[in-house]
C-alpha cells in the first residue's frame, strides 16, 4: 500500500503537466481568452460530450470528497477539491487518492 500512493502522486503528477502542456499550446496560438478555450471545447458533439462527461465526473469526485473528508475527519484531503476546478479531474482524483492513501498506512 505504501507503493501504491506514490504511484497516485505520480499520476497527480502526470494528470497536472501533461493537459496544462496543451492548454499553454492553446493559448500561446490564441492568447489568453478563457471564453474562446470555452468555444473551442464545444465545437462538436464529440467535445462537448467529453466536457459534460469530465464535469460530471468533477462535480461527482467533488460529492464523494467532501462526504468522505468528513466523515474520516481528513480536512487536509479538502485542498484536493480546487484542484478538480482549477487544474482538472485527472489531477483531482489521484491526488485525493494520494491523500486518501496517506491516511490509511
Amino acid at each position: 500500500m505504501a507503493r501504491l500512493k506514490y504511484l497516485w502522486l505520480a499520476l497527480a503528477v502526470w494528470g497536472t503537466v501533461h493537459p496544462m502542456y496543451w492548454f499553454v499550446t492553446w493559448f500561446r496560438e490564441n492568447g489568453f481568452d478563457i471564453m474562446g478555450m470555452v468555444d473551442a471545447w464545444h465545437a462538436n458533439a464529440a467535445s462537448s460530450g467529453l466536457v459534460w462527461d469530465l464535469t460530471i465526473a468533477a462535480v461527482t469526485l467533488t460529492l464523494w470528497i467532501l462526504f468522505d473528508a468528513v466523515a474520516r475527519r481528513d480536512w487536509l484531503s479538502l485542498v484536493t477539491v480546487p484542484t478538480i476546478y482549477c487544474i482538472g479531474v485527472s489531477c483531482g482524483l489521484p491526488l485525493y487518492l494520494y491523500f486518501r492513501a496517506r491516511r490509511a498506512v
